[in-house]
């Protein structure tokens, strides 16, 4: 697997405001490597209707599904470097992929993609068996370092994000001895959790919140320094925790060799979109954050996601399935 250090080549967006003067001819096309309906979708579909609602640019959302996202993305870096071509690019493909080793990723993320702007985050939450003993962090951890070796906790599949976010709060915590039970998905995970096989589950928090609605699971608390609108009275992980501020973003990347002006009015454009007045109630339905992130920003965050969950599979051995 090639190593990644940074994205691509250095960026320089704020020397001249008349880099960014680019103006689309022909529709912009955005790459989605998961199915219609999942957060990334709905991302990519709310820009592009932002930005034709806006401006009056064609934009085509088109999902290349396979490979864990990273079909699309391969196609989009081998696209001329036109600004016609970009495509969503998530944490767990560019911060957690690129340093959990054996990861099957097809392409040098940082050579062949460049950030172009980082458009919305959905925190984590920790569920839990309906029966489980405990019901706040503190009560868990007590539990852990009262029965090592007995908690577990559930994942879609070795060096995921699941895995890497219970490995993270063990580590924080000061060392928790778990057992990783990984699946083939999120849902037959949460299923066992509801069922209680498993103890606990990280993930999306809307993606949680209808079964912890329903009862058949307890969130125990969200992975972030602030409240979701989704669940606004949820307790937040970070004040037994603090480090335990896990948001998965969504951003989009281009080819590499992408003009600075092209990069810069692509930046604009999609972060313009994603601020919509018209998407905040969309973005709320879904637990999304709009982050708008510039290529600048956007890079120096990726890089310090990599540098933390590079920690975490350092501390846990973690390897790819």
């Amino acid at each position: 697997m090639l190593r990644r250090s940074l994205l691509a080549a250095p960026l320089v967006l704020a020397a001249a405001p008349a880099l960014a003067q680019w103006v689309p001819k022909l529709p912009i096309k955005i790459l989605v490597g998961y199915a219609p309906g999942g957060t990334a979708d709905i991302t990519a579909r709310l820009a592009a209707d932002a930005i034709m609602r806006q401006h009056g640019y064609p934009v085509v959302v088109d999902n290349k599904t396979g490979a864990g996202g990273f079909i699309a993305l391969k196609q989009v870096a081998q696209s001329p470097p036109d600004g016609y071509t970009v495509g969503i690019g998530i944490m767990g493909q560019i911060a957690v992929g690129a340093v959990v080793p054996g990861s099957n990723i097809p392409l040098d993320l940082d050579k062949e993609l460049v950030p172009i702007a980082n458009l919305v985050g959905v925190p984590m939450a920790l569920i839990v068996r309906p029966n489980a003993p405990f019901k706040t962090i503190p009560e868990l951890v007590a539990y852990a370092k009262a029965n090592p070796g007995k908690l577990s906790y559930a994942s879609t599949g070795l060096g995921s994000t699941n895995q890497l976010a219970a490995e993270f709060l063990g580590f924080e915590s000061g060392g928790l001895k778990m057992i990783h039970v990984p699946y083939r998905g999120g849902a037959p995970a949460i299923a066992d959790v509801a069922a209680g096989n498993v103890d606990m589950f990280f993930g999306n928090v809307s993606e949680l919140m209808s079964l912890a609605n329903a009862g058949k699971v307890r969130v125990l608390a969200l992975a972030a320094t602030k409240p979701t609108p989704l669940a606004p009275d949820l307790p937040l992980l970070t004040k037994d925790i603090p480090a335990l501020d896990i948001n998965n973003w969504f951003g989009i990347f281009g080819p590499a060799g992408l003009p600075a002006d092209i990069q810069a009015a692509l930046s604009k454009l999609f972060i313009g979109a994603i601020a919509d007045p018209s998407n905040k109630e969309a973005l709320a339905k879904q637990g999304l954050e709009s982050l708008g992130q510039d290529p600048a920003a956007f890079k120096a965050y990726i890089m310090k996601d990599r540098e933390r969950w590079a920690k975490v599979v350092k501390q846990g051995n973690i390897k790819a399935e």
